[in-house]
């Protein structure tokens, strides 16, 4: 048995593959290209959850019945935003999405997707003493969590690189908090129950749910002022590079290059474009790094490094962006969640014991 079930198919699914050596992804049958930057987030999480409900409604009555689940979502919640707030973002979000009911309904799935987007902008603003704003149902996915967020609607071009970002992290093959998801939905426990599964998995700073730490090294290169000087010391003393390396990836992440264009299309002047010419450097610079220190290893850039500008220009805080990653990967961990349900059994493997045996009784 490999260590960490390296190689070992798990599941069979027709929801995502990641091909790691090719640097390809794939999600029912359309390529990243051909989904981020092009449909909606709702589109996309009809495509996901398409064929795992009965009476799962088209593109545009699914984006109207997301939109009132946020503020279902939100009336629900209120009451208990005050009580959430004083715990850190991650785990008051969690704590929200705990209080639903733990269904198995097209409606039950909404509002949990819904949950993230309503729930983060709240938090946040509550953090900074301020109200929190009630989520406008005829809006886009993307836009009423940035209005949410900062109390105006937001520009054309913020919202499109906010809904590209959640398209891009919607699935991405059997990762941890997706395996988290579907032992859980394989034991036929509810949605909420199969979520909060991967909600507990994504915290974790090893899966890729974690780019907050990419602008915290950003801000350390640039007061330090020698790139290089800075990864080389963090590579001798066996730190982790952020932003680079992926489990499964040989090649460069694929959603690397799309995050990067939708920083790009941001604004390639001010603040943004100097923050992107300083973020291509330093990956230029830790790339080189890393090819010189670690030979025998392909360390390219990954999702979390692009992920934190998006983030950052969206005007989320580093602490929250676990949060919106959350807003974007539910809509898969529900599709695993129901795909799990109605085509596989019960997740049980077995363990090999290599503990001490107790003598023997003649």
């Amino acid at each position: 048995m490999p260590n960490g079930l390296d190689d070992v198919v798990a599941a069979e699914t027709v929801l995502s593959d990641v091909d790691g050596l090719g640097g390809r992804l794939t999600i029912r049958g359309h390529s990243l290209p051909e989904l981020a930057g092009r449909w909606r987030y709702a589109q996309v999480v009809r495509l996901l959850l398409d064929g795992f409900f009965d009476g799962l409604p088209g593109d545009a009555e699914l984006a109207a019945r997301l939109g009132k689940a946020r503020v279902e979502l939100f009336e629900r919640l209120a009451p208990s935003l005050r009580l959430l707030a004083p715990i850190e973002i991650y785990g008051a979000m969690r704590a929200g999405m705990a209080l639903l009911p733990d269904g198995e309904t097209p409606t039950d799935a909404l509002r949990l997707i819904a949950a993230p987007a309503v729930l983060t902008p709240a938090l946040l603003r509550l953090a900074r003493g301020e109200q929190p704003i009630a989520p406008d149902a005829k809006a886009d996915h993307a836009a009423d969590m940035l209005r949410m967020l900062e109390g105006s609607v937001p520009s054309p071009a913020l919202a499109r690189a906010l809904d590209t970002y959640l398209v891009t992290v919607c699935d991405h093959g059997l990762n941890a908090s997706t395996f988290a998801t579907r032992v859980v939905a394989s034991t036929l426990a509810g949605l909420t129950s199969s979520v909060l599964a991967g909600l507990g998995a994504l915290k974790g700073p090893l899966h890729g749910g974690a780019p907050g730490p990419v602008i915290e090294m950003l801000d350390a290169i640039q007061a330090h002022g020698d790139a290089a000087g800075w990864l080389r010391e963090k590579v001798a003393h066996g730190e982790r590079i952020m932003g680079f390396g992926h489990r499964i990836y040989r090649v460069r992440d694929p959603r690397a290059d799309v995050l990067k264009a939708v920083v790009r299309q941001l604004g390639s002047e001010g603040e943004a474009g100097r923050r992107l010419a300083f973020a291509e450097q330093v990956e230029h610079t830790a790339l080189e790094v890393l090819r010189i220190a670690k030979p025998q290893r392909s360390l390219q850039t990954n999702v979390e490094f692009y992920t934190a500008l998006v983030l950052e220009a969206a005007g989320f805080p580093p602490q929250a962006f676990s949060n919106v990653f959350a807003a974007g990967r539910v809509a898969g961990w529900i599709a695993h969640a129901r795909e799990q349900q109605t085509t596989g059994r019960l997740i049980r493997p077995q363990s090999r014991y290599v503990g001490p045996v107790p003598d023997l009784v003649a």
